[in-house]
């Protein structure tokens, strides 16, 4: 049994992970913003779920994009042996229709957010020289497409946070992992926050078009069953990962429709491998 905490379980791959997991014999501490207000049925479906079942599975609020609330959350969570990095939100829309608060709201959560989680299960991961930190990405951590500039760029950061953090952590004991989802059927697309600048937008009717043609083409693919966009298939990755032996996760594993990724990480990967033997830390490159 591990102890695994979930950022963003309110919905979509974290509200499935929190119940999977536990399910499988595994303590969960499911985070969520809002568990009286807002998600305050996502909270109820839980915890009615880990009564019914009798589960290791405990709702807890916590905002990761505020210190306070995020200190006041680990106050009752144990040192975990799992950190699943799953909080965030997309920003839709050109570049210059946000502002720079919109921008910088961005960031806090997809990127800050995951530092103030990470610096705070850190120091019980070290103390017993052990532990697994899942980073979800995106496929727009490795494309940059027109009309989410911002969310890509946020997405990108996570990529190369993520990998230094391997490095960083491997000594230690500890693994990085991160999980590259394409587009799935949870609320994602209906809760992506646009621009509000209108005038500016108005300037840009093609990217307004291609936020349209990609929402749409997304729902078309929710609704065949033959296309992998199924919540569950990131699950399931999730489980791969904690199952696997210490060392022998990847540093990235793509899910579902990956639009060419999983080729750009074949490619790219024989010269990660390279450029860390140049750097002579290839044994960093992983739990030891």
């Amino acid at each position: 049994m591990k102890k695994i905490l979930i950022t963003g379980c309110s919905t979509g791959f974290g509200f499935e992970a929190a119940k999977y997991l536990a399910e499988k014999g595994h303590q969960v501490f499911a985070t969520m913003r809002n568990v009286h207000r807002s998600n305050a049925e996502a909270t109820k479906a839980l915890q009615d779920f880990s009564e019914e079942k009798n589960l290791k599975l405990e709702v807890i609020e916590l905002d990761v994009t505020t210190d306070e609330s995020v200190s006041k959350a680990m106050k009752n969570i144990p040192d975990v042996d799992v950190l699943i990095n799953n909080a965030g939100r997309g920003f839709g829309g050109a570049i210059e229709a946000f502002s720079l608060e919109e921008c910088q709201a961005q960031f806090d959560l997809n990127v800050l957010g995951n530092v103030r989680m990470i610096k705070a299960v850190l120091p019980g991961m070290r103390a017993q020289q052990s532990g697994l930190i899942i980073q979800l990405s995106s496929i727009a951590g490795r494309l940059a497409v027109p009309g989410f500039g911002i969310y890509c760029a946020s997405k990108w950061a996570v990529e190369a946070m993520s990998e230094s953090l391997r490095y960083e952590l491997g000594p230690l004991g500890i693994d990085v992992a991160i999980v590259q989802p394409g587009p799935f059927s949870t609320k994602f697309l209906p809760n992506v926050i646009i621009g509000n600048d209108d005038e500016v937008t108005k300037a840009y009717p093609h990217i307004t078009a291609f936020n349209e043609g990609f929402v749409a083409n997304s729902e078309a693919a929710f609704a065949n069953n033959d296309t992998p966009t199924d919540p569950m298939i990131v699950v399931k990755i999730f489980e791969d990962l904690i199952d696997a032996p210490a060392g022998q996760r990847p540093l990235r594993t793509e899910a579902g429709l990956d639009f060419g990724i999983k080729a750009i990480n074949e490619t790219l990967e024989p010269h990660r491998i390279n450029t860390m033997n140049t750097f002579q830390i290839t044994d960093w490159d992983g739990a030891k």
